[in-house]
Formats: C-alpha cells, structure tokens, sequence
C-alpha cells in the first residue's frame, strides 16, 4: 500500500507541475523586435479598467496604440512610458 501512496502523491505532484507550465506558457509573449505587444483585454485586465475606458484613453489620445485588422495592440513599452509619466512621487510636509 505504501508504494500506491507514493505513486499516487507523484501523480498528483506532476498534474500540479503541469498546470503550472501551462499557465506560464499560455501568459508567454514573445518578443517581435525587442518589443512585446499587448491586447486590450489584457491591458484592461492589468490596469484593471474596463475596455470602454481603454477606448476613451485612445480617443483622448492618453494611451498609444496599434488597431491591425480590427484588433488593438499596444506596446508593453508605451504603457510603462505612459505610467510613469502620471507617476507622482510621495512628498514630506
């Protein structure tokens, strides 16, 4: 019995691993030209806006972007210029 138990608990320990690779791998963006490109969903989700927002962002010009073939994209390293840009630094009285 003891040897089913080790089995079992391996099995289980390599479902968990897998898993987890498959969320790593379902979350990787490769890069295209040194730069990595987001979608509105996942920038929404990330800022934690909703996607109408983000669409006031592009028409009030706050937020760069690319529309291809009816889909939005921006660039990871436009998002993180714009951040820091609004960036306000904490001040002593």
């Amino acid at each position: 019995m003891p040897h089913n138990v080790g089995v079992k608990n391996a099995l289980e320990n390599m479902k968990e691993v897998l898993a987890l690779y498959k969320k790593v791998i379902g979350n990787y963006r490769p890069l295209l030209d040194g730069e990595r490109y987001i979608t509105d969903k996942e920038v929404a989700q990330i800022l934690k806006v909703s996607r109408r927002t983000l669409q006031e962002y592009r028409n009030d010009g706050v937020l760069p972007y690319i529309l291809l073939g009816g889909k939005v994209l921006y660039r990871e390293s436009d998002l993180e210029r714009v951040l820091e840009s609004c960036y306000h630094p904490a001040f002593k009285r």
